[in-house]
């Protein structure tokens, strides 16, 4: 029995731990749920702690260029401080609420690109087991959606989305990193701009929306990029004409000349603040609608596979492309864990 327990504390017939998390995407600031199947090991063991944690794949800007890594944004203990006997299967419930700024994954069902999953810790003897990387799906909330909608409605195409390591100055930001999703260029805008970048930041209250413009150059002019940022309300969804709100937005955007020093995401960042039912630096205010807005929008090119420039946010080989690269990362997540365990 001795031999036996040593064997388990160094990884040998110990227990193992597999997570399945309950189906369907979950809506930022929404409960992730599941289950945690413990099988035990080759003798009796103190389970420590279950500890489930967020962690995403973040891009960082380096010397050499930009770099890559996983970021554990949240973490949450489902339990610990029991025994599980030799062989004994167990399964432990847990739910915990999902950070208000998570990184959407899916848009109408289309992955995104963005690598995000639970890992969970198994705690036992004093070591700490990492577990595979179970893929999280993110949807948007309402506000979030609706504004995507009205940028594919007014003719932005999906490029790509990413995590960005770092915090954009003058918002309230609170995780350690923030999610860009890159837009061609709607007809109306291609000769003015290159792409557009959005980011959310979601709280209880409403979002922080960020927009950026990668600006065009003229004859004896360089390009610049330009910033703005609105304010918008989890209960104002229904009650905007979004494909007016967020065209007045674009166009302030252009209108706002880069003309009080550089601009980044870093600190010191200026922004032009406004948003649904208040007035911006430019005295324009909210606009507001009966209904939704109508037309060929987001989701009828997501669900009609349309590829070019005005196929909305999501949809085409774009898409498949990086879906078909985060199931490989994944896929790849789980060899390496199997041949660190082998070892």
């Amino acid at each position: 029995m001795v031999f036996k327990r040593l064997l388990g504390s160094l990884g040998v017939g110990g227990p193992s731990a597999d997570t399945v998390l309950d189906p369907g995407a979950v809506a930022p600031g929404g409960v992730v749920a599941g289950q945690v199947h413990l099988q035990g090991g080759k003798a009796d063991f103190t389970i420590e702690h279950i500890t489930l944690e967020l962690v995403a794949r973040v891009e960082a800007e380096c010397d050499e260029g930009e770099a890559e890594g996983m970021v554990a944004f949240h973490q949450h203990v489902a339990a610990g401080g029991f025994r599980l006997a030799e062989g004994e299967h167990r399964s432990v419930p847990f739910s915990f609420t999902l950070p208000w700024e998570t990184p959407i994954t899916e848009l109408y069902g289309q992955g995104l690109g963005v690598v995000l999953g639970v890992r969970t810790e198994l705690g036992v003897a004093g070591a700490k087991d990492k577990g595979d990387l179970d893929p999280l799906a993110v949807r948007p909330l309402p506000a979030q959606e609706a504004i995507l909608e009205a940028l594919g409605q007014l003719g932005f195409g999906f490029k790509s989305a990413d995590l960005e390591l770092g915090h954009i100055g003058g918002t309230g930001q609170q995780l350690p990193f923030y999610q860009e999703i890159e837009l061609a260029p709607a007809p109306q805008y291609a000769h003015q701009i290159d792409e557009i970048e959005v980011t959310f930041l979601a709280g209880p209250a409403g979002l922080e929306v960020v927009l950026e413009a990668d600006k065009r150059g003229g004859f004896l002019s360089e390009g610049h990029d330009a910033l703005n940022r609105h304010t918008v309300g989890h209960h104002d969804v229904d009650h905007a004409d979004w494909n007016a709100e967020v065209d007045r937005w674009i166009r302030g955007l252009l209108e706002h000349r880069a003309s009080h020093g550089s601009y980044g995401h870093a600190g010191g960042a200026l922004f032009a603040q406004g948003g649904h039912g208040r007035k911006d630096e430019y005295g324009h205010g909210g606009h507001h609608g009966d209904g939704h807005h109508s037309g060929p929008g987001m989701g009828t090119a997501v669900a009609a596979g349309a590829a070019g420039l005005a196929v909305g946010v999501v949809g085409g080989m774009v898409a498949a492309e990086v879906v078909d690269e985060v199931g490989d990362f994944f896929e790849g997540d789980e060899e390496e864990e199997d041949e660190g365990d082998e070892g």
